[in-house]
């Protein structure tokens, strides 16, 4: 078993590094010197920059550079990748690009960890609202609330939950009392929401905003502490849950999650009715937090 992983492992990063060393080249070739202020020459057989400006742009070696283009077996540090972006003017999406190809765990830049969090497009937030009366949410793989629904936030009471300082569901559901969790069923279904976050951080060990957000759960909460050392992992997917609320009782609710074109990680999760008893209650819920003109 050992050693059909390791040829596994191989495979991949033989095939990453061509894509790396084709990915480089053809970001090289459209940065201009005058786009970095250097002088252009007379004679140029290079679109774009050469190897050793980048090189010097960046502060690395020029051999360095070189293997690192040609996908030569070579280890890169965040820091170094994030000099070859800026130089070769990469926007999010390209700088992400870099960091899988080059096998690098993608920490925040700064324009990250200012935000905090990525902010939702107003076409995004017309949708949710759309499937009204249904309840929506945008989560990202740590399951902050990004953007949310009226449906939504009368069943979960988010106000309640932002008032935490954390818009984070797993946040507010391992820190409540049993009494106080919407979710019914938590000793089955909490687990499975902690091996879907251990399956998304798979692709963010050692990004800081993760090791926090992980260890501050663990610290809060020893029954995540418990959860986040069996190790399970499980992709998202349909699921059908029981939530109580504090006026109609329980409400079973299929979710389905839908990707955002844009928002690596992120998530839309529809909530529908899953009987007719449900359904009634929902609606009393909605026309109790929102009764008619």
């Amino acid at each position: 078993m050992g050693d059909v992983t390791t040829l596994a492992t191989e495979h991949r990063t033989g095939r990453r590094r061509p894509e790396l060393a084709a990915f480089l080249r053809s970001r090289r070739a459209r940065v201009t010197p005058a786009d970095v202020g250097m002088p252009g020459g007379l004679r140029r057989r290079t679109p774009g920059l050469r190897r050793e400006e980048v090189a010097q742009l960046s502060g690395v070696g020029v051999t360095w550079y070189t293997w690192l283009e040609q996908g030569r077996p070579i280890n890169a540090s965040g820091q170094v990748l994030d000099a070859v972006a800026r130089t070769l003017r990469l926007d999010r999406s390209e700088r992400e690009h870099l960091y899988h190809l080059a096998e690098v765990p993608l920490a925040p830049d700064a324009e990250d960890l200012a935000a905090g969090l990525p902010e939702v497009d107003a076409e995004i937030q017309d949708i949710i609202d759309a499937l009204d009366p249904r309840p929506a949410v945008v989560y990202n793989a740590r399951y902050d609330m990004l953007a949310t629904n009226s449906a939504y936030r009368d069943l979960f009471f988010v106000p309640a939950m932002n008032a935490t300082g954390r818009p984070n569901v797993l946040w507010a559901l391992f820190t409540v009392g049993d009494e106080d969790c919407p979710v019914v069923f938590r000793e089955t279904e909490l687990p499975l929401m902690v091996a879907q976050l251990r399956s998304a951080y798979g692709r963010h060990v050692g990004e800081p905003v993760w090791e926090a957000f992980i260890g501050d759960l663990s610290a809060a909460s020893p029954f995540f502490t418990r959860l986040w050392a069996s190790g399970d992992v499980v992709p998202p997917g349909p699921r059908v849950k029981t939530f109580r609320h504090r006026a109609v009782g329980e409400i079973r609710m299929t979710s389905v999650s839908l990707s955002i074109n844009g928002m690596p990680d992120c998530r839309i999760v529809a909530y529908s009715p899953a009987d007719e008893v449900s359904t009634q209650r929902l609606a009393a819920v909605r026309a109790q937090c929102c009764p008619p003109a």
